[in-house]
C-alpha cells in the first residue's frame, strides 16, 4: 500500500486540478503495475494564513496581490484552460469573500479519522470554486459535508467545538517543517515529492518509482 500525502488547501484552485491529475495519474500505473494499491491522506496548508476569521473581499484581495484586475483575470484565464481539460468549470465570478479555511481544514481531519475524505474534498473544492461559497462559514461546511455522506449532527458538533482546532495547526507547522512552501505538494511514502499540479504522466512515473521501491 502506497502512502500518497496531498497537501492542499480548499482555496487553491491548482489543488482542484491537481487532484483530478493525480486521479488520473493513479489510473494510468494501475493499468501497467499489477497489484497496485494506495491510500490518500489530505494534510493542511494554509495558503493566506493571514485571512482574518471572517474573511474579507475576495476580488479586491487578488487585484492588490498580483496587481491590477488585468493580471488577475489572465491567471483566471490561465486556470480555466488548464481545469476544462479535467472537466473543471471554474467560476471566479460567483466567489466574494477570500475564506479563512481552519474550520474546513478541521473538517477534513475529523473526516480522515474515519476513513477516507476524497468525496469530502472535492466537495468543498466545488463548493469554494463553482458555487462560489463562502468555505470558512460552518453552515456551508455542514451541507457540503452532508451531500458528502456525513452525518449532519456530528458534523455540526465537531465544527462549533474547538477539536482538532491546535491538531491542525501542528500538522501544518509539521508541512512547512519538511520544506513544503507552496501546494499542492504530493508526497509518496515520505520517500519523494512532486510540487505542483503536474501532468499525470509526471506523478505517475514518481508513483511507479516510490511503489518499486
Amino acid at each position: 500500500m502506497l502512502n500518497i500525502e496531498i497537501v492542499s488547501d480548499v482555496v487553491c484552485p491548482w489543488c482542484f486540478i491537481g487532484l483530478r491529475r493525480l486521479s488520473a495519474a493513479i489510473e494510468l500505473v494501475r493499468q501497467d503495475t499489477p497489484g497496485f494499491a494506495c491510500r490518500k491522506r489530505w494534510l493542511p496548508f494554509f495558503l493566506n494564513p493571514d485571512t482574518p476569521p471572517e474573511g474579507e473581499p475576495y476580488l479586491p484581495f487578488l487585484i492588490n496581490k498580483f496587481g491590477g484586475r488585468e493580471r488577475v483575470e489572465a491567471i483566471f484565464a490561465r486556470i480555466r484552460e488548464a481545469g476544462r481539460a479535467h472537466g473543471l468549470d471554474y467560476a471566479f465570478e460567483k466567489i466574494q469573500v477570500r475564506a479563512n479555511t481552519l474550520d474546513a481544514h478541521r473538517l477534513v481531519y475529523w473526516a480522515q479519522q474515519q476513513g477516507d475524505a476524497e468525496r469530502l474534498v472535492e466537495g468543498l473544492f466545488v463548493a469554494q470554486f463553482q458555487r462560489g461559497d463562502n468555505v470558512g462559514d460552518r453552515a456551508v461546511l455542514g451541507r457540503v459535508a452532508a451531500e458528502a455522506g456525513y452525518d449532519a449532527g456530528a458534523v455540526a458538533t465537531w465544527l462549533s467545538s474547538e477539536q482538532g482546532r491546535e491538531e491542525v495547526l501542528a500538522e501544518e507547522r509539521a508541512v512547512r517543517a519538511l520544506g513544503v512552501t507552496s501546494v499542492p505538494t504530493f508526497i509518496f511514502d515520505r520517500r519523494h515529492a512532486v510540487v505542483g499540479a503536474e501532468d499525470p504522466a509526471v506523478l505517475a512515473e514518481a508513483i511507479r518509482h516510490c511503489w518499486k521501491a
